[in-house]
């Protein structure tokens, strides 16, 4: 049984999934490159069943270990250390701000190169088509007739049970995507990635009007048939990798806002 959530990574999504984690009873260690002094705030924020660690420490206590990080910081994650883990992959390949031959190529999707890195663990692809704010916001729970649905890949079925039991419990849906070597159709630019766990922003707001809708409204749920057709819809993209331009523009301009230090008012 799942207990405990390790996270590599201290951002807005490892802040999200940890609260997700925390709100279902789950304990969680945070863990970032810079040490456990840095997330101090964040864990007194979650409350007694989360705690700061190193990233040793946070794989050797997590059940699961989440992996909320770019992927061009791949290579550094310690493989040996995450050996025999089920680690659920969060990353994206978006060309722009790092670029690999292999996947620009199409001879692997992005989740086929952090298992081939991480060649003792076993990684399914999960919690990385949305944004940290509707992650947390959208989750709901069973039974509810605004639960969403979430897709999952990944090779081994074992692994895929624990993750979509973990995903089931914090709020959520789950629809199997199929093998690593599929996951490209729920990388960026396919149907499922993103746009459905986004909301509809109104005309005639200001820059900031939008970006303050954006955070604060609720999503129409996916249920589990419309994330099953828009999986099955996928077209398999040449070059594949996502782009700033084809996301929604409020969460492009937020992005932009955190990139620069700037606050953003929910």
């Amino acid at each position: 049984m799942t207990r405990t959530i390790g996270i590599i990574g201290s951002g807005l999504a490892g802040g999200a999934i940890a609260r997700l984690a925390v709100d279902a009873g789950y304990r969680v260690v945070l863990s970032n490159s810079r040490g456990p002094e840095t997330i101090s705030a964040l864990t007194r924020e979650l409350g007694p069943l989360a705690r700061a660690g190193t990233v040793d420490e946070a794989i050797a206590a997590g059940d699961i270990v989440a992996l909320p990080l770019p992927l061009a910081g791949l290579e550094a994650l310690p493989a040996g250390t995450l050996a025999g883990k089920v680690v659920i992959d969060q990353t994206n390949y978006y060309p722009e701000f790092w670029r690999n031959t292999e996947l620009d190529s199409g001879e692997l999707t992005s989740s086929e190169l952090v298992q081939r890195h991480l060649k003792d663990s076993i990684v399914v692809k999960a919690l990385h088509n949305l944004d940290w704010n509707h992650m947390y916001s959208n989750a709901r729970p069973k039974g509810d007739p605004e639960r969403t649905t979430m897709p999952i890949a990944g090779d081994d079925a074992a692994a895929k049970e624990t993750v979509t039991r973990f995903l089931e419990t914090v709020g959520y849906d789950v629809v199997d995507a199929g093998s690593l070597a599929e996951s490209w159709r729920i990388e960026p630019n396919t149907p499922i990635y993103f746009w459905p766990y986004a909301p509809a922003i109104p005309e005639g707001l200001t820059g900031d009007e939008e970006k303050s809708y954006y955070l604060k409204q609720p999503v129409p749920p996916v249920t589990p048939e419309d994330a099953r057709k828009m999986i099955d819809s996928a077209e398999r993209l040449s070059p594949p990798g996502g782009t700033l331009a084809a996301m929604p523009p409020a969460h492009v301009a937020i992005f932009m806002d955190l990139a620069s230090g700037n606050t953003v008012q929910k």
